[in-house]
């Protein structure tokens, strides 16, 4: 017995020792010694392989045996060698620069380059190139690096070394992140993604963000990265249709890889602002395919928060066609004396481009990240890391995680929280006082008192005040508890509220809240402006443009989605509400021809009361529906994705008469539809928004109840697509029905990109109609034209009710 089982424990041992694996592993360097960078290797007649890292080194994980590497890199010759793996292997690989010759090509002086004609012939068989693939799935492989390499001492008296664990040079990781995922595409847009593992450095419990589809650019399309945040416009594709407005080519030789003539073609830009690329591509002769680039995005061309992005693309045959083996994004900029460098790099193997994808596989998912995604130890990341960390990754890696783990210790967390939460005055009047528990998940927050003292002629000088308690749970979930206060000097009125939420399901965006108490709130339920611009246009200005009213109230609200991408919400809303007037008169100076005006919108001269003192009880629910909603799942949540499509509101309040005394008798129904950001290719991008509504019951409707518009009497005011710019605050509200629309276009630069002294600013053009329609201002329209450049603006525009011009004027936005 004894001797059987040993044979089958040798049988066992011998068969596992057959079928190990094992790693091929070495430094790609030129003729010259130096180090080839992200140079691929590939098991030859397959699409599995690895990618060497910034210093050259790679790995690559095999089966026991006789296995042949094909090693890659743009600029260079392809090399191929075959290993007889029977353990681990070190072997380093030497690759020749590609010699591209022009021997069979005569290029006359004012002659056309012959490039044109092979980018001619690209053009004519992109749509081909891009449609030839219907679907495929892959597993890709999402590498990212940040660092710092060059910081100020010190950046708002904080010490940056300390803050950003830096070394003493001011340099280091500032992220570092891996991910692998199994990717799904079908034509035209269909995506799926399933996180297999994930790390990040120095934070051991996170999710990467990464996604396959964010590396994906594809240079068949006419235009490229699209609402990416690098620019508002559109990038032109080198080999787009109408690339030769955009593009010079030059040939800079050709050479022979595997019995294909590939073109090397430098790609130069015809004009030095235009949204375009400059670098490499590489295109093979009769099939007129991309086989690899390397194409540079300048600030010339319009990018915003780098000064330079290099992405760089090589392709690996799979059967009869090629697809992206190695897409890399490398990034270097400055900012405020930040100097920062970093690349996202993504390596696709295992190509499948013939899939039975299940009829529900693609859905409005895009990527799946579940739980165990990140509890793969050390060893799992050594055999199935295609690139191998650096010296100085593996250093970020060792020193983030220990101080990682040793900052959710309660004996750290407590000396932390010693410091940070000693008291000081000039915390708690400039930014507000902070109470931190964080390894119990406490916080208490105390307003700051600079930002909590205001005036307005209804209350005098006044204080505002609320502390904030909130308990995050597990998964992203927590409740939160705000009481509030608030005391005008003059009319010596005191209100108070207290207001709580609990967040409980973050997968499903669900919360449920309650507020009770009282408060002084603006006439106009949108608002009109903040405390602190009413303030200063009252005190400077003799203008007192917000008006307000008192009232006791308590509500109770949820909200939770119902399905992908519609959103319900329901509340149910008491108040008793009462007028106010003005008690204060007093300004820093008397400007000529401004006088205050009384609390009553509609009789400035005097305090005529607006309503009676009345209670309202009335329930509101709201369905949101966002057509086309993609999302990302993870255990802490679920998050939406901008969609390409419209948005969809249906609301509905109904005031009940009788109900706790109430006197209010109406219903509202109102739909809107609205959309941001609208690409129009290299003319910018367009958003709307368009609301119609009716009371369909208007028995009774006091003015707090009536159907507001967001309007403006400011020069000065936070960007809104729906804010009016000229409308009066409060004098169109209405209790029948409505029709407004609002719609902006952005051009992003493309007229003011064509004037040298101010295309380096980056200024954006805008033009804007607002819209509004009611029995008592018919056809209510603006119109108005600017710039705008990273949230703040400046427009001039024009007010019309009906035919005649009622108001003109310069308005300023800002916002962050």
């Amino acid at each position: 017995m004894k001797k059987t089982y040993f044979l089958l424990l040798l049988c066992l041992a011998t068969f596992s020792t057959a079928m190990a694996q094992h790693q091929i592993s070495g430094k790609i360097t030129d003729s010259n010694g130096d180090v080839v960078p992200f140079a691929s290797v590939y098991l030859k007649n397959s699409t599995k392989g690895a990618s060497a890292n910034v210093d050259g080194q790679y790995q690559l994980t095999v089966d026991k045996g006789t296995v042949t590497l094909i090693y890659k890199a743009i600029g260079y010759k392809t090399a191929e060698r075959s290993i007889n793996v029977t353990g681990d292997v070190v072997a380093n690989q030497t690759l020749a620069n590609e010699s591209y010759t022009l021997k069979d090509i005569v290029v006359r002086p004012n002659a056309e380059d012959p490039a044109f004609e092979m980018i001619r012939q690209a053009i004519k068989n992109r749509k081909k190139h891009l449609n030839e693939v219907e679907s495929f799935s892959s597993d890709v492989y999402i590498k990212g690096l940040q660092k710092l390499v060059g910081a100020p001492k010190k950046f708002f008296g904080q010490d940056i070394q300390k803050m950003l664990e830096l070394d003493t040079n001011r340099r280091g990781i500032l992220y570092l992140s891996e991910s692998q995922s199994i990717f799904s595409f079908k034509r035209p847009n269909k995506i799926h993604e399933e996180m297999v593992s994930s790390k990040v450095s120095g934070r051991n419990n996170s999710f990467s963000f990464n996604k396959a589809s964010d590396l994906i650019i594809n240079f068949y399309e006419n235009l490229m990265l699209e609402n990416s945040g690098l620019s508002s416009r559109s990038f032109v594709s080198p080999i787009a249709d109408n690339a030769l407005f955009y593009y010079r080519y030059k040939l800079l030789g050709t050479s022979e890889e595997n019995g294909v003539t590939i073109n090397k073609i430098e790609v130069i830009p015809r004009r030095k602002n235009d949204p375009v690329f400059r670098g490499i591509v590489y295109i093979a002769d009769d099939s007129w395919r991309l086989m690899g680039t390397s194409l540079d995005l300048t600030q010339s061309a319009g990018i915003n928060f780098v000064d330079t992005l290099n992405i760089s693309q090589q392709y690996n045959k799979v059967e009869n066609v090629y697809m992206p083996s190695t897409i890399k994004f490398q990034f270097k900029g400055n900012v405020l004396g930040f100097k920062f460098e970093g690349y996202y790099v993504g390596i696709y193997s295992n190509y499948n481009i013939h899939p039975n994808f299940a009829k529900n596989h693609f859905t409005a998912e895009i990527l799946k990240v579940t739980r165990a995604v990140n509890k793969k130890d050390s060893l799992y990341w050594m055999n199935n890391r295609p690139i191998p960390l650096t010296d100085e990754e593996k250093f970020d890696y060792k020193k983030k995680d220990s101080i990682a783990l040793r900052k959710t210790s309660k004996h750290y967390l407590d000396s932390l929280e010693k410091k940070n939460n000693k008291f000081g005055l000039g915390k708690l009047f400039l930014t507000g006082y902070s109470i931190n528990d964080r390894y119990n998940k406490k916080f208490i927050y105390f307003d700051p008192i600079a930002a909590s003292v205001f005036f307005n002629t209804v209350e005098g000088l006044a204080l505002k005040y609320g502390v904030t308690y909130r308990k995050n749970l597990e998964d992203r979930k927590y409740y939160s508890i705000n009481p509030e206060v608030r005391y005008g000097f003059s009319n010596r009125t005191f209100t108070g509220n207290i207001t709580g939420n609990y967040y409980y399901d973050p997968v499903k965006r669900a919360s449920i809240s309650a507020s009770f108490g009282s408060a002084i709130s603006d006439l106009n339920r949108y608002g009109s402006m903040s405390l602190r611009s009413n303030t200063f246009n009252s005190l400077l200005f003799e203008r007192n443009l917000s008006k307000f009213y008192k009232k006791e109230y308590a509500t109770v609200a949820t909200t939770r989605e119902l399905a992908d991408g519609l959103q319900g919400t329901v509340s149910i809303n008491y108040s008793k509400n009462y007028t106010l007037k003005n008690t204060s008169d007093y300004k820093f100076r008397d400007v000529k021809d401004e006088e205050y005006t009384s609390n009553n919108p509609f009789t400035p001269d005097a305090e005529i009361p607006l309503f009676p003192t009345y209670s309202s009880f009335n329930v509101a629910a709201d369905l949101t529906y966002t057509i086309g909603q993609t999302y990302i799942t993870r255990p802490d949540g679920k998050f939406y994705q901008e969609s390409r499509f419209p948005r969809l509101s249906l609301g509905y309040r109904k005031g009940i008469k009788s109900i706790l005394g109430s006197d209010v008798d109406y219903d509202l129904l109102s739909v809107e539809i609205y959309q941001e950001r609208i690409s129009a290719g290299l003319f910018g991008y367009t958003s709307f928004v368009v609301g119609a509504g009716k009371f369909l019951n208007n028995n009774s409707v006091y003015y707090p109840d009536s159907k507001h518009f967001r309007g403006n009497n400011s020069t000065v005011f936070p960007p809104n697509l729906r804010k009016f710019r000229y409308l009066d605050f409060y004098q169109y509200s209405t209790d029948k029905q409505y029709v407004e629309a609002h719609i902006e276009h952005n051009f992003a630069g493309f007229f003011i990109n064509k004037i040298p002294l101010l295309r380096k600013l980056k200024l954006e053009e805008m033009i804007g109609i607002n819209y509004l329609t009611q029995p008592s201002k018919k056809n209510y329209k603006e119109l108005y034209f600017g710039i705008e450049r990273l949230g703040f603006g400046v427009s001039y525009g024009y007010a019309y009710d009906g035919n005649k011009k009622v108001e003109q004027g310069v308005r300023i936005t800002y916002g962050f």
